[in-house]
């Protein structure tokens, strides 16, 4: 994205194929967007594993010392590689990212998956494109359209069909947790899009500002609070160094990537891979059963993010 696509976007003049207001589409950029989709999609499908990752590899019982031990290392790693520091304002927004995406995000995360069934915690997040549309309207000045509402619609339908029928128990904190770290990461989608990104910056580099800010955060409180186990476990160090690497720095990456180039409203949507790859993963590795209402819940999110995506209109956000 250049810099004058990215004061358009702070204007909140991005329409839904990334081109600036009143302009004609380039030939291709329908395919060229969908191929960014893929790839940032393959963020949230792979958070979808942090829900069995959790349960199955990390130590029990300590969301805050997940969250650090996530965040903070690949923070650093990137930080390392790319060697670049945030200049003027972007030290307070690159904090205010970090914040929202990760220290506080992350705990929330965590807390859910260590008191919900994954499919059940990682499907409450259909209702971020809701909460995109509203964030959208005061921060981007842009108004959803009626396709984005009736999309967001479908998933929520979706979600409380998973929630409300499922036959696994339902904890109210837990709910509680991702409904709020859903707002939050909401939130970050629209203050991503608004603020762009620092002429000359990698991506890679302002992925690990908010990763170290975040960590940075994270770390006192989850020593502190929980402190570290009495030994770690050759599973528990192969679960943090995933949910690190794969499921945060490559995952954030291409995540961000897809905020930059991509409408709010349609990366939102692509969100949504998360509960799909979590609900497989639940059947796959825990032996989960779903319902047949839980079925359609499912259903109905998939065809969420379908109808969510809406590459081939370019003059609508």
């Amino acid at each position: 994205m250049t810099v004058s696509s990215r004061s358009s976007a702070r204007q909140g003049g991005i329409t839904q194929g990334g081109d600036r207001q009143g302009g004609a589409a380039p030939r291709g950029s329908a395919k060229a967007a969908a191929g960014v989709a893929a790839l940032a999609a393959i963020g949230p499908a792979t958070w979808g594993t942090t829900y069995v990752t959790t349960t199955e590899l990390l130590p029990p019982d300590r969301p805050l010392l997940a969250a650090a031990l996530r965040a903070l290392p690949a923070g650093l790693i990137l930080l390392a590689l790319t060697r670049r520091l945030p200049r003027g304002d972007w030290w307070w927004k690159a904090a205010v990212l970090g914040l929202l995406n990760f220290g506080a995000f992350f705990p929330l995360l965590f807390f859910g998956a260590y008191h919900l069934p994954g499919g059940v915690a990682s499907t409450i997040s259909a209702v971020m494109p809701l909460l995109v549309a509203g964030f959208g309207i005061g921060v981007l000045k842009v108004r959803p359209t009626r396709r984005t509402l009736l999309a967001g619609l479908v998933g929520l339908v979706g979600v409380a069909l998973l929630v409300l029928r499922g036959s696994a128990a339902v904890d109210a904190a837990g709910i509680a947790a991702m409904l709020t770290a859903t707002t939050l990461m909401a939130l970050a989608v629209v203050l991503s899009k608004r603020w762009g990104r620092p002429e000359g910056v990698s991506l890679l580099a302002l992925t690990g500002w908010q990763l170290t800010a975040g960590g940075l955060v994270l770390a006192p409180i989850a020593l502190t609070a929980e402190g570290l186990p009495d030994h770690f476990t050759g599973a528990n160090v192969a679960g943090y160094a995933y949910l690190g690497i794969i499921g945060t720095a490559l995952a954030y990456a291409l995540w961000f990537r897809g905020i930059e180039r991509l409408p709010a409203s349609s990366v939102s949507f692509l969100g949504l891979t998360n509960p799909v790859v979590a609900t497989l993963a639940g059947l796959l590795f825990l032996g989960q059963t779903l319902t047949l209402w839980q079925l359609a819940g499912l259903l109905l999110v998939v065809a969420s993010v379908l109808l969510g995506q809406n590459l081939r209109r370019t003059r609508r956000a």
